[in-house]
Parts: structure tokens; C-alpha cells; sequence
């Protein structure tokens, strides 16, 4: 892998893991549509670590809130909001611990990809039109979260999207756009922090190339921009642009014959 294909692939983690258009997805169909060399399971979770240190960027210091009351067990929001996220973090453990192989494999089909890509698409788009959009982040329950944290689970599978799958159930559930995407960046932050530990001994001989931590640096950098950029759009309009991309994007993929 050469530096510039790196910051591609880099740049195309820090865009699609915080927009609704699936990472995964775009990082299994790049080098096809680019005629490289896949870069593999592990690369694309080592991408992963740019994109924590990027929600770490914007909201470490929700999450050091969330955590410094919920160990004390304060008794307040930030503790219930913790105990939410942790046990919202579990059913994605288990599902990436149950289905690895399959997430390397099956789940990489381009077919399947260019569906679940379209079909997701059309999930969010209804969300962001029915949903009430009434509610902000705080009053999320425990229920809640977990509910969202279970939607989350599905992300496993490219094409799915962890971000717009996090923001259909939340907008489902009744809270608004902006409220929505919080709630996704901010359950991100623990599964993505897993993920990049489960991977660490597969990436770890790709460490010593600077095009490994090139790609990490990009997808940091842009995931910072992607992600206060996202909240400021939606604080404006909503999601039905990114709805349409994605079932455009599944539709032409399958039209050229490109999956």
C-alpha cells in the first residue's frame, strides 16, 4: 500500500464512519472500484484508532463526565447515562466476538454490500421523516440506549452503517437530529476503542510502514471535520440527502455490474 492510497483509504474512514454511508462499506468496495489490492479486515479496523482519537477529540470530555460519576455512582444523569452506555456497548461486543469470521468473509460480499448500503438507506430516510425529532440526548433512559446500543450490533455487517444505524433507532425512538447523531458518536466511542484492542495483534506488523499510520492520521483529521460538520448540518436539514446517496450509490453499483 503506497502513502497516497493510505490517506485515500484514511480520508474515506474519517468521512464515512460519522456520516450515515457506512465506513465499512466504502473501505470494502474502494479498492475494487480503484483497482488495488484489498487491504483487509485489520487495516480497516487499525483506521478505526484515527476515528477514536477523533470522537475522543470531541467528546472526551463528555465521556470522562459520564465515567468519573458513574464510578462514584453519583446518582445523577452522567452516572445513568453511563450505566446506559456500557450495557448499550455490550450486544456490539458480542456480535463482533461471535461474528468475526463472518465480518471478514461473508459479510465483505460486494453484492451483499451494494443491498444492505441501498436497503439501510431507505431504513434511515423513513426514520428521519417519521420520527417525532422532539427530544434531546439528556432525556434518553437506560431502555433507551440499550435499544440503540442493540441497533448498533447490526453495524458489523458493511453497509449497514454504525452511525446511521445508531441515528435511525434514536430518531425512532423520538429524539431529534442533533440529539440523534450525539447519542451515535458518543456510543462509538467504546465499541470502536474494542474493536481497535481485538485487532491491535493483527495490526500490529503493519505498525513499522508510514503508510499505515499516514492512513490513522487522515482518518483522524477528517473525522474531526466530519463530525462537527455533521452536527451543524443537521441542526439545519436532515437526513434524506444521505438516504438518497446511499440508495443511488447501492443501485449503480449493481447497474455497472461493479459488485
Amino acid at each position: 500500500m503506497t502513502i497516497g492510497q493510505a490517506a485515500v483509504l484514511g480520508t474515506i474512514q474519517g468521512l464515512a464512519e460519522f456520516l450515515p454511508i457506512s465506513s465499512s462499506a466504502h473501505l470494502a468496495l474502494a479498492p475494487k472500484l480503484l483497482g488495488w489490492q484489498d487491504q483487509g479486515l485489520a487495516y480497516d479496523v487499525a483506521l478505526h484508532w484515527g476515528t477514536l482519537a477523533a470522537l475522543v477529540a470531541c467528546f472526551g470530555k463528555d465521556w470522562w463526565a459520564f465515567a468519573r460519576d458513574g464510578l462514584r455512582r453519583a446518582g445523577n444523569d452522567n452516572a445513568r447515562l453511563f450505566d446506559a452506555m456500557v450495557l448499550a456497548t455490550v450486544p456490539g461486543a458480542l456480535a463482533g466476538l461471535l461474528l468475526a469470521d463472518k465480518a471478514e468473509t461473508v459479510f465483505r460480499d460486494p453484492h451483499r454490500i451494494a443491498l444492505t448500503v441501498a436497503a439501510f438507506g431507505v431504513l434511515l430516510g423513513w426514520a428521519d421523516r417519521v420520527g417525532r425529532k422532539q427530544r434531546p440526548a439528556e432525556t434518553a433512559t437506560v431502555r433507551e440506549v440499550v435499544l440503540i446500543g442493540l441497533a448498533q450490533a447490526l453495524a458489523l455487517v458493511p453497509g449497514v452503517s454504525r452511525s446511521g444505524i445508531t441515528m435511525t433507532a434514536a430518531l425512532l425512538l423520538g429524539f431529534d437530529r442533533v440529539a440523534a447523531a450525539r447519542l451515535a458518536f458518543l456510543l462509538a466511542v467504546p465499541i470502536t476503542a474494542g474493536a481497535g484492542l481485538h485487532q491491535l495483534k493483527e495490526a500490529l506488523p503493519l505498525t513499522g510502514d508510514p503508510a499505515f499510520w499516514t492512513g490513522i492520521a487522515a482518518s483522524a483529521l477528517v473525522g474531526v471535520i466530519a463530525v462537527k460538520g455533521l452536527l451543524r448540518l443537521l441542526g439545519e436539514r436532515g437526513l434524506m440527502g444521505f438516504a438518497v446517496y446511499r440508495v443511488l450509490l447501492g443501485a449503480l453499483l449493481i447497474l455497472l455490474g461493479k459488485v
